[in-house]
């Protein structure tokens, strides 16, 4: 079992009768019925990336929102903007007031059933449920999710009580061989699972078709999103780009963004973030091609420091592909 630091997320509860029709009008996604949490991406009226979140619905009246926490001001103007005068709602940022530790790996439901009361197991707290729980005698907002892509939990408190979880945790854990991790393993798991980041590979240049993330954009629901017409553009046309994942064959150094990727004898596309999958041990690279050769998956070489490294497309995640260790 691993435990991380989730603080930096951004986390916002929007709040009233108006909510869930309002957050219905601002993300793409479906709203999901209360104590259900599903990937929510927000579009500008051009139809391009301005967010990717986590919509926790609580009670059909209260939804928690977890995002990115170097985009949270932007955001928060965003959502201040779209406010109606009339409508009965109210978005809370909660900064350094909320925070959050993460657990995820084999043993994170034991560790998780051995700090509550809760009946947490598979079919009791299916994946991206949430809920309120005692965890030891404290309560937490517990969602069934994790970035890792493994079996795990996100867990978010008063900040007054996180020592405490964080302390039960660790001492807990220690059965389960638990260790702390932090944003550089989670960026080497989250590549193995061909998760995209904000700001690297969602951003505003991008649509949610190029971009992997078209099952998360609700096109036939009523509400009339914002984005809504271009998004429905996108699909008819099939957008420019697709964001693929390679293996590179690198030597000594990984990618770090930015780098050209080459498609035979010329530059196609670029890398928007990889590094090194140290479960896997190889090097990954992500970036965005014409959607034209987007499913070749041989004849890529990714640039490095000025020299060119054969690459492999990698259709399907390195860790877990069917997500069936996560889903478990």
């Amino acid at each position: 079992v691993g435990v991380l630091e989730i603080s930096g997320f951004a986390k916002y509860t929007v709040v009233g009768s108006g909510a869930s029709d309002w957050l219905d009008q601002i993300l793409a996604c479906r709203i999901p019925k209360s104590g259900r949490m599903t990937l929510a991406p927000m579009l500008n009226e051009n139809g391009k990336l301005i967010g990717d979140f986590t919509l926790a619905n609580l009670d059909d009246n209260e939804f928690f929102i977890a995002g990115s926490g170097i985009a949270e001001e932007y955001h928060l103007r965003w959502f201040e903007q779209h406010l109606p005068e009339s409508a009965n709602l109210e978005v809370i940022p909660h900064r350094a007031d909320i925070l959050g530790l993460s657990i995820a790996g084999a043993k994170s439901r034991e560790l998780l059933a051995k700090i509550t009361d809760e009946d947490v197991s598979r079919d009791a707290f299916r994946f991206m449920d949430i809920r309120e729980m005692n965890i030891g005698m404290v309560s937490c907002l517990v969602g069934r999710v994790s970035y890792t892509g493994d079996l795990g939990f996100e867990l978010w408190m008063e900040a007054d009580v996180q020592r405490y979880v964080l302390e039960l945790l660790l001492r807990e854990g220690e059965e389960f061989g638990i260790r702390l991790f932090g944003l550089r393993a989670l960026n080497a798991l989250r590549l193995e699972k061909n998760y995209g980041s904000w700001a690297t590979e969602y951003r505003p240049l991008y649509g949610p078709l190029e971009a992997g993330l078209s099952p998360f954009v609700a096109l036939n629901k009523d509400a009339d999103f914002i984005g809504k017409d271009a998004a429905i553009q996108e699909k008819s046309d099939g957008g420019i780009l697709r964001l693929c994942t390679f293996v590179v064959e690198a030597k000594d150094a990984d990618v770090i963004g930015d780098e050209p990727i080459w498609f035979g004898n010329e530059v196609k596309g670029w890398v928007t973030s990889g590094g090194f999958a140290h479960n896997s041990g190889v090097s990954v690279a992500m970036g965005y091609v014409p959607k034209e050769i987007a499913d070749e998956k041989q004849g890529w070489f990714v640039e490095i420091l000025g020299e060119r490294y054969p690459a492999t497309l990698q259709t399907e995640p390195l860790f877990d592909p069917k997500g069936e260790i996560m889903r478990g």
